[in-house]
């Protein structure tokens, strides 16, 4: 017998095989839907005897039905509500002021008088204020001092040479720090200015070593022989916050006075790594002129002048 019979015989084997196996498959394919169809039919017959089975089976039936399009309509309306616009509501920076703590409240309803600003968004800041500061280790309370002498809580608020929003941030110095929250015109949302702004100040009281040098820093007088009374004015706004959020009643439109530092302020040098020219304003060469009212008005930046 030649290789071409055998490959022949095995074609024809390997066909018979398959075609049985079909055949096989095929006649137990038949005899399991008989069988079901008979199993179905039983039941039917046993149902149609049994009320209570017959109401039982409908009402499991039913169930599956409604659970079934319950879980539909819920993901048609997640998936709505997923590609919503944010409501009016979602989108604006305010708090709730019933939201906040005794400190806080506190302190939110005397910005609100002293900077006559909205108490809702004012609440917002505070209470992000604490946030930022327990994270960054500085007082809430300096943090408001600062925004309240660099912007008076304006949080579109622009200096002449670039500084923006509640924390008067170098907008171009910092852009990297934007980049998280969507880029440069995030300068004028105020809870990332806030975090940025916060950001910078950390790194400058860490660098000095003190929130008076830090603050000097901050305003871009570290190499100036005077910060035009930046500093004095910052730590004055932070001591009647302070001495709000511990439950004293101070009137918001007492006059804005320097507080002295507690210690002595001298010029720190410049960090290996950074120069005067990234603080967070650059400062000309001379210091400010007073303004002529001491009053709650914000302190004139070294660099706007």
């Amino acid at each position: 017998m030649s290789v071409r019979d055998i490959a022949h015989k095995a074609r024809e084997g390997a066909s018979v095989f398959l075609r049985d196996v079909g055949h096989g498959l095929l006649a137990v394919g038949h005899n399991g839907l008989a069988l079901l169809g008979f199993t179905v039919l039983l039941a039917a017959v046993f149902a149609v005897g049994h009320d209570d089975l017959r109401h039982r089976a409908e009402v499991a039936a039913l169930d599956w039905l409604q659970s079934r399009q319950e879980a539909r309509i819920d993901a048609d309306a997640d998936l709505t509500v997923a590609l919503a616009e944010p409501t009016a509501v979602e989108r604006a920076t305010a708090t709730d002021p019933g939201a906040l703590d005794r400190q806080q409240a506190a302190v939110a309803q005397w910005i609100s008088r002293r900077y006559r600003v909205a108490l809702e968004p004012v609440s917002r800041l505070v209470q992000e204020a604490w946030h930022l500061g327990e994270r960054a280790g500085l007082d809430p309370t300096l943090i408001l001092a600062v925004v309240a002498i660099e912007s008076r809580f304006n949080p579109f608020a622009q200096s002449p040479v670039g500084a923006q929003g509640l924390m008067q941030v170098m907008t171009r110095v910092h852009t990297d720090k934007y980049e998280p929250f969507g880029g440069a015109h995030a300068a004028f949302d105020p809870v990332a200015n806030l975090r940025v702004g916060v950001q910078v100040l950390k790194e400058y009281v860490a660098r000095s070593g003190s929130v008076e040098d830090g603050l000097r820093w901050y305003v871009g007088a570290a190499n100036l022989d005077s910060d035009g009374g930046y500093v004095g004015k910052v730590l004055g706004e932070q001591s009647k916050l302070a001495q709000v959020a511990q439950g004293k009643s101070l009137s918001p439109f007492t006059p804005l006075r320097p507080q002295p530092p507690a210690t002595p302020v001298a010029a720190p040098e410049a960090p290996a790594d950074d120069g005067a020219a990234d603080a967070a304003h650059p400062a000309t060469a001379a210091p400010a002129p007073a303004p002529a009212s001491d009053g709650p008005q914000g302190w004139p930046k070294l660099a706007m002048n």
